[in-house]
């Protein structure tokens, strides 16, 4: 077996596994039946736990028992969950996946500030009862199961015994004096670990007098037993006799829920059901050696029966106990057969075949392309065929990096919490959307601009308690994050119920900041988009989660890095919306070829909505004004020419290819349409990066370059100046 891969494999699945941790921990609170949700954070627990021990990561094993047992009394109903547990467990969650970290990066042990936490914590779960003690190496070993509060189990009927009390029946074996040992010796022992309510000696052994060897030992005892012991340990006081002796160890009624519980929070791995047994401590490892020998003589006699049947027949466990186990052992062999059909794939790994994959499309562009041009009816068609598998292994490639965004939105649960208990706010978190899907690169490179606008919403949106009360609002407020599709877009909201901006107040900051001057005159939306510009913060004093001025930059930087626009829409007294638009990938799309000129560009074909020829009248108009009448309806345009400076006479026919944007439509005038084309993207050097309406460039299947029209920038260029033109003829 490979460790290193297994390793790997073990970091990944903890990380998921603390995601869920974190995801049922910050719900908990508000469900209200909290069983379900304690039980998958118990699982979620035990199975970083139990893999850990495997790779001998003892920190993480050690740590995590202590948080297993505050999960375990929650549970069971002992302690009730509140807001400062929540907050405990949280904090535990997040140490944990620190030392899955730190193991990450090749360390075998805890480093010392991994110590003093781990230290910190232990303290505040021994508050309630669990842990380990603080001064054992730091708090990262576990605590003695006798310290440990015992949980109130539920009864269940079962073929054991009556009471709460152990059932040990003992037969000695008749060379146990001849063999040095004392009979009492034991049960002074089992006094030491447990107390014997009752004893009774069983002396059916004994032979008649004259028959009797005092050397040889006939008795027998059944003992009632009541102990916080496993059966394990029970089973060891009788290590030194059990060749020799028959030892049967029945659990109380209330041990059976227990062993089941154990059974249930195991860890998703394919065992056997003696193997299953003996982890949830309902069978010894003696027991079940003696079980499978007993099962491998009745074979050899020709006599099939089941292990489970023999270790209950034999006494060694009960029916209920059995049956957890096999109901366990199915559902772990259905999961794997339904994990067998996904296999986990490097990031890298995935990148590379996108690549290749943008290069056959060029490849394939330019053989059709050549095809076509020699005419050949046969070679067309085959080269037809070959697009068309070309075209669906692209979209199929493209399908492996989509990811739904509800991962990242639940990230946001645990940062509203925070940052909300820290300016002391109520703040409700709104997930809608969450099963959009869009590229994985995507997601990830999104992400920190969503969370300056989430703790922007959440410092200088939404107003403290006492104020929304005054205005006649609730006193929690509402954070929304909304994603859907829209025009070969996805669209992200970020909107809260605050007070809004105030538009005054932004504008007398600009003009304090020399980013405007006084006599300029701005509309509401440029006056509400000069938070993007560097540096500008209303923020009157500088706190650690605003008033620098670089978080709404930042913002608007790096979304346009991502090809994408950034939109607000506020209300006075309602709130404010931020709406990210971005490409669904950052590979491959389908684009609509046009030509201006000699030169070629590929308009995004999901936002084109039409095409119109550019009759003779409004060509002619052109000059005068900038839009046609688009069956009643006022379509402003730019000439590619104009915009590109391209030098030459325009052709008699030119065409407006209709495009919409953000609900917004706008038309471009080019030279010809030279129809669908694959588009395989490519950036621009960092030389190009101030040029407007360009967002990147692609192969023609010749060879040459075509440019990419940036379609949002563009859209909201023509609607500046269609402002513009109107404020100047008011």
């Amino acid at each position: 077996m490979n460790l290193d891969s297994a390793l790997h494999t073990y970091i990944a699945e903890s990380r998921e596994l603390l995601e869920e941790m974190e995801h049922k921990l910050l719900h908990l609170e508000h469900e209200q039946d909290k069983q379900e949700h304690l039980n998958a954070i118990f699982r979620a627990a035990h199975t970083i736990k139990g893999s850990a021990g495997l790779f001998g990561l003892d920190d993480i094993v050690h740590f995590t028992h202590g948080v297993e047992s505050l999960l375990d009394t929650l549970r069971n109903g002992s302690m009730e969950m509140n807001a400062q547990l929540t907050q405990l467990l949280l904090a535990c969650r997040d140490h944990i996946g620190d030392l899955v970290e730190h193991m990450a990066q090749g360390n075998t042990s805890a480093s010392d500030d991994h110590r003093v936490c781990g230290a910190d914590l232990t303290r505040q779960l021994q508050q309630y009862g669990v842990g380990a003690h603080a001064d054992d190496n730091n708090g990262l070993l576990p605590a003695a199961r006798a310290d440990a509060s015992q949980p109130v189990i539920e009864r269940l009927e079962a073929g054991c015994v009556e009471n709460d009390n152990w059932h040990i029946s003992l037969r000695f074996g008749p060379d146990l004096l001849r063999n040095g040992m004392d009979p009492m010796s034991f049960l002074r022992y089992l006094g030491s670990i447990g107390n014997i309510v009752s004893i009774t000696t069983l002396d059916d052994a004994i032979p008649p007098a004259d028959a009797m060897d005092p050397e040889s030992c006939y008795l027998g005892f059944e003992i009632s037993f009541s102990s916080d012991a496993n059966k394990q340990t029970i089973q060891d006081a009788f290590e030194f006799v059990r060749e020799d002796s028959h030892v049967r160890i029945l659990p109380p009624r209330s041990r059976i829920a227990d062993y089941i519980d154990l059974i249930q929070a195991l860890p998703e791995e394919d065992m056997r059901l003696g193997d299953i047994l003996v982890r949830c401590g309902s069978l010894t490892g003696t027991e079940l050696n003696e079980a499978l020998r007993i099962q491998e003589s009745l074979r050899a006699l020709e006599m099939n029966r089941p292990l489970g049947n023999i270790v209950v027949e034999g006494g060694m466990t009960s029916q209920p106990v059995l049956d957890a186990a096999i109901e366990k052992q199915s559902r772990v062999r259905e999961n794997k057969t339904r994990e067998n059909h996904s296999v986990r794939v490097d990031a890298d790994k995935l990148d590379h075949l996108i690549n290749l994959i943008g290069e056959l499309v060029i490849s394939s562009a330019g053989s059709a392309m050549r095809a076509r041009t020699s005419g050949d009816a046969a070679l067309i068609e085959s080269f037809s065929t070959l697009t068309r598998l070309v075209e669906e292994v692209r979209d199929s490639t493209l399908c492996l990096r989509m990811v739904q965004i509800g991962s990242t939105f639940n990230r946001f649960q645990r940062v509203v919490r925070d940052i909300s208990a820290e300016l002391g706010k109520e703040i409700e978190l709104v997930i809608t959307g969450a099963e959009t899907e869009l590229d994985k690169t995507v997601v990830e490179k999104i992400s920190d601009p969503l969370m300056h606008l989430v703790r922007n919403s959440i410092d200088h949106g939404i107003e403290p308690m006492d104020v929304r009360r005054a205005a006649g609002k609730p006193a929690a407020g509402i954070l929304r994050l909304n994603a859907y599709h829209d025009s070969g877009s996805i669209v992200i909201e970020v909107s809260d119920d605050g007070a809004g901006l105030d538009r005054i107040r932004i504008l007398q900051k600009a003009i304090e900041r020399g980013l405007v001057s006084a006599d300029q005159s701005l509309s509401d939306q440029e006056i509400c988009n000069l938070i993007f510009e560097p540096g500008f913060s209303t923020a009157e004093t500088v706190t650690n989660l605003s008033g620098r001025g670089v978080g709404m930059d930042v913002v608007r930087r790096n979304i346009t890095a991502l090809r994408g626009t950034v939109e607000l829409d506020t209300k006075p007294g309602q709130g404010t919306t931020f709406r990210v638009r971005m490409p669904l990938t950052l590979a491959i799309i389908d684009g609509f070829q046009v030509g201006v000129e000699k030169s070629s560009y590929v308009v995004p074909l999901d936002m084109v909505l039409e095409c119109v020829e550019l009759n003779e009248a409004d060509s002619g108009n052109a000059a005068e004004r900038d839009y046609i009448n688009l069956r009643g309806e006022v379509l402003p345009f730019i000439r590619m020419r104009d915009l590109f400076a391209v030098r030459g006479q325009p052709p008699r026919r030119e065409n407006v290819v209709v495009v919409q944007y953000g609900g917004n439509k706008a038309g471009l005038v080019v030279d010809q349409l030279l129809g669908e084309f694959q588009t395989v993207i490519k950036p621009l050097g960092k030389i190009f990066s101030h040029v407007r309406g360009i967002s990147g460039s692609t192969i023609l299947g010749n060879g040459e370059v075509a440019l990419i029209i940036d379609v949002p920038d563009l859209v909201q260029h023509v609607s500046t100046l269609e402002y513009q033109a109107a404020r100047a003829r008011a």
